[in-house]
């Protein structure tokens, strides 16, 4: 499916009455989406147990 595809998909499923700004957001996830996917297929990826390690770092509280 080619991104133009994509994104036509993803205006036919959104309310007619949708602002802009939810447009753009709900573009870059799907873009961000895609592109995580991308890295997995390049084995660009992080080893869980390094997740793991740094998981604590990462929430606020």
């Amino acid at each position: 499916m080619s991104t133009k595809q994509i994104v036509q998909d993803l205006l036919q499923k959104l309310p007619e009455d949708v602002s802009l700004h939810d447009v753009a957001q709900e573009i870059e996830f799907v873009a961000g989406v895609r592109q995580g996917l991308a890295e997995i297929d390049r084995g660009e990826r992080i080893p869980i147990e390094e997740i793991e390690r740094e998981l604590p770092s990462w929430v606020i509280r």
